[in-house]
């Protein structure tokens, strides 16, 4: 009777807020926001909804030539975004082995899959393959074309093997996007004759260099991410306190998700609205103090409390991490100097994220930024991560990261200051490139200023 009486009582509490996301998101259009967004600089959002399979089969060739001058005659793609990145193959990844073999001469990639995905394997990039059944699989059996039997279960890594082997790839130098344990090995060398060599680092390099059409797509993504985030952020300001940070959230992520769907050229078929991903997350009050709070949110809207926004937006697997922080008012002097000293820490990112310097080097300058401020019981982490389609990607703007920061790396923005004990967080993300000359360029044009963020209710 107790457990009733108290989902009575939790039912009470949340009547204040009975009035849905959607109803409360009509009155608003993220228009005020907006008028308050950086210039554009450059370069255009794309116009395209995915990586063109052209593009692909580019990357594949480049892949070739780097496999050719290291003496291998294939590589084993087993990593799901490898696969993507090289063959333009969305998919979904569980137990199941879904991989792929490049060979280093060859016009296509020979796929080993399973029947649950052959449609769409078969309708992609498919010249030749080996199908199995499913997980755990016995040889010779095909329920989807009448054959059903029982039987040991079958090695599917052994007959991958035995595949590459009945294609002439027996005792010749071949790599993988792994290192492969010890007893993965023995099987190579017991059908193949020799080991694969791991050569993740090639696939790796180029995945963490983005191409210009790359980045255009995700300017493209980020985009939509600032209308997202102007709408939250006039929400805040015409509801004010009657929201909790659960609806801001709701409300803005099906708002951006139907700006998105919208806009993009789709008919429900496979290989059309692939890697579109919209995610949006408000936090208010206590949890902005932790830097991953593991409770729901569910808190009121509140004066003098810190409020972040986040979420990732993508298309066609483009895109990353915005994330903005609020201080609303009344605000005490603390909580202005949290959230400018992770603004201020963002900018020297900016800035010091140039060709050519060592992503030690940022993560020190930033950390000695938020000490000589007096702020070190307020850092929890490193100031940023590596974006890729898969999200957090090397490298990383760390203390003992010493990559070179080259052309086309993009780094998430998180010098985040947190304090548990009043429950105020500031902690900023956007996406930054590395260019050829100069600082980084900011992916979204969401403003980085007091007048943004310092809002009253």
């Amino acid at each position: 009777m107790a457990g009733g009486t108290g989902l009575l009582a939790a039912a009470g509490a949340a009547q204040p807020f009975a009035l849905s996301a959607q109803e409360r998101g009509a009155s608003v259009d993220g228009s005020r926001s907006a008028s308050l967004f950086l210039p554009d600089d450059g370069p255009a959002p794309a116009t395209i909804d995915r990586l063109p399979l052209d593009w692909s089969k580019e990357r594949t060739r480049t892949l070739q030539a780097q496999l050719e001058r290291a003496g291998y005659d294939g590589i084993l793609l087993t990593n799901q975004w490898n696969i993507i990145y090289f063959t333009g193959l969305w998919h979904t990844t569980t137990e199941r082995m879904i991989h792929c073999f490049i060979p280093t001469q060859g016009s296509s990639p020979i796929w080993f899959y399973p029947a649950l995905d052959r449609d769409l394997i078969r309708s992609w990039w498919f010249e030749d393959g080996d199908m199995y059944f499913d997980w755990l699989d016995v040889a010779g059996a095909m329920p989807n074309e009448g054959i059903v039997k029982k039987g040991p279960t079958r090695d599917l890594w052994v007959w991958l093997m035995e595949g590459l082997k009945r294609r002439g790839f027996a005792g010749r130098p071949l790599a993988v996007d792994k290192e492969l344990v010890p007893t993965a090995q023995k099987k190579v060398v017991d059908v193949l004759g020799s080991p694969m060599a791991a050569a993740d680092d090639l696939c790796l390099a180029m995945r963490m260099r983005k191409t210009p059409l790359e980045i255009a797509l995700t300017r493209r993504a980020y985009s939509y991410f600032d209308r997202i985030h102007a709408f939250a952020r006039d929400l805040i300001l015409t509801h004010g306190t009657d929201l909790v940070d659960y609806e801001v959230a709701h409300a803005a992520e099906k708002f951006g998700t139907d700006l998105i769907m919208n806009d993009l050229n789709f008919d429900g078929k496979p290989h059309s609205a692939v890697g579109v991903s919209v995610g949006v997350k408000c936090r208010a009050g206590q949890p902005t103090g932790y830097p991953h709070p593991n409770q729901f949110y569910y808190n009121k809207v509140e004066r003098g409390q810190a409020l972040q926004v986040s979420g990732v937006v993508r298309i066609g697997g483009c895109g990353g991490e915005c994330y903005r922080p609020y201080m609303i008012g009344p605000r005490t002097a603390h909580m202005e100097k949290i959230w400018t000293g992770a603004r201020d820490a963002c900018l020297m990112q900016k800035d010091l994220s140039r060709k050519g310097t060592e992503c030690a080097d940022v993560a020190y300058a930033i950390h000695e930024l938020q000490v000589g401020r007096g702020l070190q019981d307020y850092i929890y982490h490193r100031p940023a991560h590596g974006e890729g389609m898969e999200g957090h990607q090397p490298p990383y703007l760390a203390l003992g990261d010493h990559t070179i920061l080259d052309t086309g790396m993009m780094f998430s923005v998180e010098p985040g200051l947190f304090d548990p004990q009043t429950g105020v967080g500031a902690n900023f993300s956007d996406g930054f490139i590395v260019q050829d000359e100069g600082p980084s360029l900011q992916m979204s044009r969401l403003p980085w200023s007091e007048e943004w963020a310092f809002i009253d209710i």
